[in-house]
């Protein structure tokens, strides 16, 4: 992965406001943008607030499985959250302006978010390959203290490695045009901006790229390796049925996470136009966090479980103590 320095016509220092172009070339259909992403924020946060409720208030779902999909649901409100509502303004407003403060306060919380996610879902692939692999075990190895190593040790990697990649990026010197060709501040269009050296931000963009986005992504086909070759060796069909859906939710966030990210970063950013790129840049930042949450409420039974016994419990108090 790499970026090229641009040489600006003009060596004027940026310091002040940048311009984010975004959807401009939309004009008025802007505003059913706005419309269609304003529901689907709104659905992602109470979505995953939901979900965070439901396992806070049901005692049957305080597992280790659950306290990382607690951790993962933060997660995805402050990702979407860092970027969403400023994409909602400039949908309605002709000056689509973000100051370099306030572009790098956005890049901090998304790659962070985006880095402690990678992570925290290797940490949920573990903890499937010992229910299934291990159980016998499963209770000794993913205890609480476990648990909460493996998610702080996510949140650690993904504060301390993207506070320094994103410091170090907004001490360069930026100079020339102040226009950036996105809805949001990413780092390869920042660095483009950038008049000085950024060979050796290049190589820390594509470090942490390979041993904090790919090498998690590694683990978890691992795990799934080891998961796939155990289920196949349970004699009964149910058996094999019930080990598999156990996996079913989290495989199918992790095929949208990084099925996702792979066609964002590296096959369609290469040979697209920027408003494709922009497109597919919007499902990776808005769709999958919403997703997540009906993803694990949908084909999940204990879920769908707590939450006819919590709206029970909460319109219909006498019917279910009568239970």
């Amino acid at each position: 992965m790499a970026y090229s320095n641009s040489i600006p016509v003009k060596n004027q220092t940026i310091s002040g406001e940048l311009i984010l172009v975004g959807f401009s070339y939309l004009g008025e259909l802007q505003i059913l943008l706005f419309l269609v992403l304003l529901v689907i924020y709104v659905i992602t946060l109470l979505g995953n607030l939901l979900v965070i409720l439901l396992i806070k208030l049901n005692a049957s779902l305080h597992s280790p499985m659950y306290f990382f999909l607690v951790n993962l649901s933060f997660l995805e409100i402050f990702f979407t959250s860092s970027m969403a509502p400023q994409l909602l303004v400039h949908l309605l407003v002709e000056e689509k302006t973000i100051s370099l403060a306030g572009c790098a306060a956005q890049m901090y919380v998304s790659t962070i978010m985006g880095l402690t996610e990678c992570c925290l879902l290797a940490a949920m692939a573990y903890d499937r390959y010992v229910a299934i692999c291990q159980p016998l075990h499963y209770t000794t190895i993913m205890s609480g203290r476990a648990c909460a190593q493996l998610a702080g040790a996510s949140w650690f990697f993904g504060i301390s490695v993207e506070v320094a990649q994103i410091t170090w990026i907004f001490s360069l010197p930026f100079c020339g045009s102040n226009r950036i060709h996105h809805f949001i501040c990413e780092i390869p269009p920042v660095l483009k901006m950038a008049c000085a050296d950024t060979s050796k931000n290049e190589i820390m963009v594509l470090t942490v790229t390979v041993v904090f986005i790919m090498g998690p992504f590694v683990l978890i086909i691992l795990s799934y390796v080891l998961i796939i070759s155990t289920v196949l060796k349970v004699p009964s069909a149910e058996g094999r049925r019930k080990a598999f859906s156990t996996c079913s939710s989290h495989f199918m966030v992790v095929t949208l996470f990084y099925g996702l990210a792979l066609i964002t970063y590296l096959g369609v950013k290469s040979s697209s136009s920027p408003e494709s790129n922009q497109m597919i840049s919007l499902m990776n930042i808005i769709v999958s966090p919403m997703l997540n949450p009906i993803i694990y409420t949908l084909r999940n039974k204990e879920v769908k479980g707590a939450l006819r016994k919590t709206v029970g419990n909460t319109f219909f108090p006498q019917n279910w103590r009568n239970q």
